[in-house]
């Protein structure tokens, strides 16, 4: 028996057992006499006890025991005089009267704590060190608790896990696919699946009426922190629903988790449409743990002879509360950070409520205090606050000011990891333009339907047409997004003429689908939710790779295992594939 209790185990009233403990060294301490050990495992710490007026012999082998080194020992569970309030176990120790190395260890390349001296790319390197430290354990831990309850709530509501293919057909929406060449069937590839999307929809045909996967998918694009070449989605599809049967569901399910996983009633979910969220936030995910809404002033703006404003398509407005004692300087590294290639703003226009109900700006050359006054009436601004203004087309300025937003959010504090609200998005357009290839693209995917009183602007004017479709935001990130799909072979093909697909160019890439809709398909939609997502939100970090066991870098490379690699020629040619050299 390699051990009788865990390392995270014992309390006083184990105090006089014998025990027998496995477990990694992590750290030694040696005092004249004594010696102590820090025994690790995946549960927690216990203390090991070595003395020399007890046993000379086993305290001189403690002292041999280097960091990682893998332990077996046997003892007596004794009362600490010096108890750690900080270790579950801190309340005792084990006196060792037997150890055996089970196996030795190299020296780590940084220290295995949670406080650790090691970079990202080596923690990556050595990424099974790396997650014996409790804090990238703990995130494991939250993931598999985020995936049991998944799985308890979907099942409660008569969902049946179906695994999907992983090699697939290649498809022209969307990111890039990854790509696998056949050596059957030389010069053909197989792709590797950006989402189930359409073989959940042959669910759907196939009358199975709730399906569900926690799924692994694949895009080939460019990285940031939440992206990662794979990624897992919680993929959901229902039969005979429309669109508020799908979001009481899964709001329904995002409430549980927030509650069995992080203690937190997160509350009703409020819902905003496309239009409303870029007229007030100014994107489609706007964090709503703040205020700081937009307010277009153009009319209150234009006329005064200030030519920026006059020449612009719009000028808007935020007000920071308690931020009128902002200094010159504070107020110039702000224009700066605007006008980033980032962020791409010319400049930026501020006005001071003052306590006394004067006002002092920027633009005090053409503006009156009168001008001022009323500004700062439409942004709701009291005195003491900060009016930022920027201006330009109104596309470009409602990006720009939401950067601005979320970065004064950020320094004021106000986007609090500890505070959740969420809401849907409902209403996104149904296609948008690409002025390089002249083409209508979808704006979620080809399968996407239309609102049914939008049908007939399909052929008059496009750029108005809504999707049946909503994202689900959580602190302003999209953590899913779904839609009602077309269940209708007409639809579908009036939907891929006007993606620009010929009738053949269809038949190629989606033939399957189109035909399976021959033979009764329901009414149906569905949702995903990036479960990586979900779970940095519930850990409170920006970064998913710190809740995947074994992560990319930012290249997209395993520095683990040095992967992507070279292959050898003889397998280059049993697959047909001559590089460019």
């Amino acid at each position: 028996m390699f051990r009788t209790h865990d390392c995270g185990e014992l309390r006083i009233e184990n105090n006089g057992q014998m025990v027998t403990l496995s477990g990694w060294v992590a750290k030694r301490r040696d005092f004249g006499a004594l010696s102590f050990i820090d025994l690790r495992d995946r549960y927690g710490i216990t203390q090991l006890s070595f003395n020399e007026e007890y046993n000379k012999e086993l305290l001189d082998e403690a002292r041999k025991m280097g960091r990682e080194f893998v332990l077996q020992v046997q003892g007596k569970v004794t009362e600490r005089s010096n108890k750690n309030p900080k270790l579950a176990t801190g309340d005792v120790e084990v006196v060792v009267e037997s150890m055996r190395i089970l196996n030795p260890s190299l020296t780590p390349p940084f220290t295995i704590e949670d406080d650790t001296d090691g970079g990202d790319e080596l923690r990556m390197q050595y990424r099974y060190l790396d997650l014996r430290r409790d804090v990238v354990r703990q995130n494991l831990i939250l993931r598999h608790q985020v995936a049991k309850q998944v799985r308890q709530y979907l099942d409660n509501k008569l969902f049946i896990e179906v695994e999907t293919p992983v090699l697939i057909k290649s498809t022209p929406e969307g990111a890039r696919d990854f790509v696998v060449p056949s050596r059957m069937n030389p010069g053909q590839f197989y792709a590797l699946p950006q989402s189930p999307q359409t073989f959940k929809q042959l669910l759907m045909v196939s009358g199975f009426d709730r399906y569900y996967q926690i799924v692994k998918c694949f895009r080939d694009e460019d990285l940031r922190a939440d992206r990662q070449p794979e990624f897992t989605q919680i993929d959901c599809e229902m039969s005979f629903v429309e669109q508020e049967d799908i979001l009481n569901l899964f709001e329904g399910m995002v409430q549980h988790l927030f509650k069995e996983v992080k203690g937190f009633d997160i509350g009703t979910l409020p819902r905003m449409t496309y239009a409303e969220a870029m007229r007030r936030y100014g994107n489609d995910k706007p964090d709503i743990r703040f205020g700081m809404e937009f307010n277009e002033i153009k009319s209150l703006t234009e006329g005064k002879g200030f030519p920026v404003f006059d020449a612009a398509e719009s000028v808007l407005a935020i007000s920071a509360s308690g931020c009128s004692n902002y200094t010159r300087k504070q107020l110039d590294e702000l224009t700066e950070w605007v006008k980033r290639p980032q962020i791409g703003a010319k400049g930026l226009v501020y006005v001071f409520c003052n306590a006394d109900g004067t006002f002092k700006s920027s633009v005090d050359k053409f503006y009156s205090q009168e001008d001022l006054a009323a500004w700062a009436k439409a942004c709701s601004a009291n005195a003491g606050d900060l009016l930022l203004l920027l201006c330009g087309t109104i596309n470009g300025v409602r990006k720009q000011m939401s950067e601005l937003r979320l970065e004064m959010g950020q320094r004021l504090g106000l986007r609090d990891r500890n505070v959740f609200k969420a809401l849907w998005v409902i209403d996104f357009p149904l296609l948008e333009h690409d002025e390089e290839s002249g083409r209508w693209h979808a704006m979620h995917h080809p399968f996407t339907s239309p609102k049914p009183e939008d049908i007939t602007l399909l052929e008059t004017d496009p750029g108005a047409v809504r999707a049946n479709a909503y994202d689900m935001v959580i602190n302003g990130v999209e953590v899913g997004g779904g839609s009602i799909r077309i269940h209708d072979k007409s639809l579908q093909a009036l939907m891929f003429k006007h993606l620009g697909f010929t009738e053949d160019e269809a038949r190629y890439q989606f033939g399957f689908l189109m035909n399976a809709f021959e033979y009764g398909a329901p009414p149906h939609g569905g949702i995903a939710l990036g479960f990586d997502r979900l779970c940095s939100l519930f850990g409170g970090v920006d970064s998913i790779r710190d809740f995947i066991a074994f992560p990319k870098n930012n290249q997209g490379r395993d520095l683990m295992i040095d992967a992507p690699s070279t292959i050898d020629q003889k397998q280059l040619d049993e697959l047909s594939i001559a590089l460019k050299g």
